[in-house]
């Protein structure tokens, strides 16, 4: 297995980066950075404008794209024929190791091979600019592109799991194969480190080390909070899977006991309209609103405003913006999924609900609304979680320590 010191350039590899709903991994680079790592950003492919907000442009005009590059038949071949010259045992050895990962089916081969094309650009590209390490963000299809470039190039690689969808499909990722090969894997949760090594052999299990997605909690919470009233919050992507119209049908049902409760729901997706129709029928149009796709800072100022944040969905790993809304003094109400319980402690800093559960969504609303002693109680609660344990300098002091080899063996953190 390729080794190396990674006290040199480490590059970032996503699908697509920087991206508005990835802005999580902008801000680890950016920590890294900070800490006095020469981080070079990668991308697979561009993501669509619409995208990418305007304080991301910069990032995105520096970070290398791999198809961009790849488009270009001389610099494909180029690229591949190089690695031949130099180490033709690793490009035959990748070819054979994208061959046996692929799944069954000639589409699934075909898409093996695109992936091999793309690892021998960025092996390529790797080299030129002396990278040491390269470290990618979820293990799909980018993830596959890193475990070939590390074989091609002979640079070794990690990569840090979100879940849940990879554990929906661990075999088609082959994620035991990659858990195998790589350096290190990060996990962003003690649950996402028992779900790798469900997928994995055991002689494994050390690599996986736990480095939390984070937040710079001095962004949040700058207003001081004398009181609480009845703002509710929900962040997300319009999608069933957040939980949308379960929210919708619990905050129908407090609307006699609150009248004054209102509720505003930031982001966008396929699931909008059939939810803006759901509040009609509900009656609670006058209540609601929807105020479609906020930027960062713009959910930062409407976090200040709010009373509670919502977020009852079916899957997650550890939402982000839950810390974001603990940071900035508010109680939460998150699903009892995944991690989010290494979170938000229930009873303490916010509530947990069963997924789909109205019944109980509908109750842990109403005493939060009818307590704004208790807000303000669980809202201080949280902002010392996030500070303690989601602190993003803190998680990229870690991670660079793991990167270069200076952490103890396991999972122990400092």
């Amino acid at each position: 297995m390729p080794n190396a010191n990674t006290s040199g350039k480490i590059a970032y590899l996503t699908g697509e980066y920087p991206k508005v709903s990835h802005t999580f991994i902008q801000r680890e680079v950016a920590a890294l950075r900070a800490h006095g790592a020469d981080i070079l950003t990668c991308t697979v492919r561009r993501a669509k404008p619409a995208d990418v907000v305007n304080d991301q442009l910069e990032e995105q005009a520096s970070t290398f794209c791999i198809l961009e590059t790849a488009k270009a038949p001389h610099r494909l071949i180029g690229a591949h024929l190089a690695a031949l010259k130099h180490a033709p045992g690793h490009w035959f050895s990748a070819l054979r190791l994208a061959f046996r990962t692929r799944q069954p089916g000639l589409k699934a081969l075909l898409y093996q091979l695109f992936y091999f094309a793309e690892a021998g650009v960025l092996a390529q590209y790797l080299k030129r600019k002396g990278v040491v390490h390269l470290h990618n963000h979820f293990g799909n299809s980018s993830c596959s592109v890193a475990m070939l470039t590390s074989e091609i190039s002979g640079i070794p690689f990690s990569f840090t799991e979100h879940g849940p969808a990879i554990f929906f499909e661990p075999m088609h990722w082959r994620i035991d194969e990659k858990i195998a090969r790589a350096k290190h894997v990060i996990s962003i949760s003690h649950f996402c480190r028992s779900q790798l090594m469900l997928f994995s052999d055991q002689s494994h299990w050390h690599k996986v080390k736990i480095v939390h997605c984070g937040v710079q909690p001095e962004n949040y919470g700058r207003k001081t909070r004398t009181d609480f009233g009845k703002r509710i919050l929900f962040v997300g992507r319009l999608d069933a899977v957040k939980g949308g119209p379960f929210l919708l049908e619990a905050f129908a049902n407090i609307k006699t006991k609150h009248p004054d409760a209102t509720l505003t729901i930031i982001g966008d997706g396929a699931a909008r309209k059939s939810l803006e129709a759901q509040a009609g029928s509900l009656g609670i149009t006058d209540n609601t609103t929807f105020a479609g796709y906020k930027t960062q800072a713009e959910v930062a100022a409407m976090l200040e405003d709010a009373d509670m944040l919502v977020l009852p969905s079916f899957a997650e790993g550890v939402p982000v913006v839950l810390m974001e809304a603990m940071a900035s003094h508010i109680p939460v109400i998150g699903s009892r999924v995944a991690g989010i319980s290494e979170l938000v402690e229930e009873g303490v800093s916010g509530f947990l609900t069963p997924p789909g559960d109205v019944a109980t969504l509908t109750d842990r609303l109403d005493q939060l609304l009818s307590d704004p002693a208790r807000c303000k109680q669980m809202g201080q609660a949280g902002r010392q979680k996030v500070t303690d344990d989601f602190d993003i300098d803190k998680e990229a002091a870690w991670l660079l320590q793991v990167l270069r080899d200076q952490s103890e063996q396991g999972t122990l953190r400092p």
